[in-house]
């Protein structure tokens, strides 16, 4: 019986564990073991700065109005987003360590690119999946007392949530649920190719899953950690849900390849990805704040730059923000009327 979900089984749930028909199962021990033994004896994790921080802060308007996007950049795979009224956050990490250790593991190298009292009122929060640098509970704790946000989640992560905290709102959901979110806002759960874990012995059980977010103003593919493999959920997504005005992609934590190929991509596979998903504009998410894998902190820019002049795709349609940057749909600004 699985450890955080009941249900019946179906084509990604077998009663116990959930699974990716399309995807490979998470590695054995020792393989993790043998990653161990190559990046700390052999020298293969490269260094990261102790500090790297961002030139930019943003303090975000209480609410975006009408049609307009407006999406910060917290950093790693949190961002604010802004539309319709509703403010909504994804994966959001304000803590300094990725870990389930206050003084053991990843620890940021730059702060929020929004500062936790500065958030504006949070009407929901979307979270993708297990992994700790995704699904936050002390961040998640301060946002239910701070904002008392709606949670929307795969199923399985609404339990991890509900006994650490019980305040925390959370609501699970399979792939391909639709959730309102009010305003002319809603959300979709959909495939996406990872896994998930809290604990050695708990390997998928709970669901990982990326979002598509429906409004006024068009809809956005939100894809958290996901390997490419051969690119039928970015397909998928599109004939199903697209078009899409914005795809934002993972394109860091991707050495070693022979380890992470199969759980996240890297800046070559995302740009497949976006051409495979037919976005207008793509963002970059998932690197230079927690050290996760063995690439320097500058390797997915650089790779993607490449990628993008290979692929032949201006630059300002695939954009890597720092944190405290903002993309937005329009011309909005402090002075216009749908931003208050």
């Amino acid at each position: 019986m699985s450890r955080y979900y009941n249900g019946p089984i179906s084509d990604h749930f077998d009663g116990e564990r959930f699974f990716d028909r399309h995807g490979v199962a998470p590695r054995s021990r020792g393989v993790l073991l043998r990653w161990m033994v190559d990046r700390y004896w052999r020298g293969t994790k490269a260094k990261w700065p102790v500090w790297a921080p961002s030139p930019y802060a943003d303090r975000p308007p209480a609410r975006v109005e009408g049609a307009s996007w407006r999406i910060a950049y917290v950093g790693h795979a949190s961002f604010l987003v802004q539309t319709a009224g509703l403010n909504i956050l994804l994966d959001p990490v304000w803590s300094q360590r990725a870990s389930p250790f206050r003084h053991v593991g990843p620890r940021r190298v730059n702060d929020p690119g929004v500062a936790f009292a500065d958030l504006p009122p949070i009407d929901a929060v979307l979270v993708s999946h297990a992994h700790y640098d995704h699904l936050d509970i002390a961040t998640l704790s301060r946002l239910a007392a701070a904002h008392r946000p709606r949670v929307v989640t795969p199923l399985g992560n609404d339990a991890i949530m509900r006994n650490s905290d019980p305040a925390i709102a959370a609501e699970a959901y399979d792939w391909h649920e639709r959730v309102d979110l009010g305003a002319g806002v809603a959300v979709t759960l959909v495939p996406t190719r990872h896994w998930s874990a809290r604990t050695l012995s708990d390997r998928n059980m709970s669901l990982w899953a990326s979002f598509v977010v429906e409004a006024p103003g068009g809809r956005i593919y939100l894809v958290a950690d996901s390997s490419y493999g051969d690119g039928r959920n970015f397909r998928a997504a599109r004939e199903r849900y697209g078009p899409f005005k914005l795809a934002v992609l993972p394109i860091g934590a991707f050495e070693p390849r022979w380890l992470m190929a199969d759980q996240h991509m890297n800046p070559a596979e995302s740009v497949r990805a976006f051409v495979d998903c037919g976005a207008e504009l793509a963002l970059g998410h998932h690197y230079g704040t927690f050290q996760l894998t063995d690439e320097a902190i500058d390797a997915p820019l650089v790779a993607l730059a490449n990628a993008l002049k290979r692929a032949g795709i201006p630059p300002e349609r695939f954009r890597a923000l720092r944190p405290g940057e903002v993309w937005h749909s329009s011309s909005a600004s402090a002075d216009d009327p749908a931003v208050i």
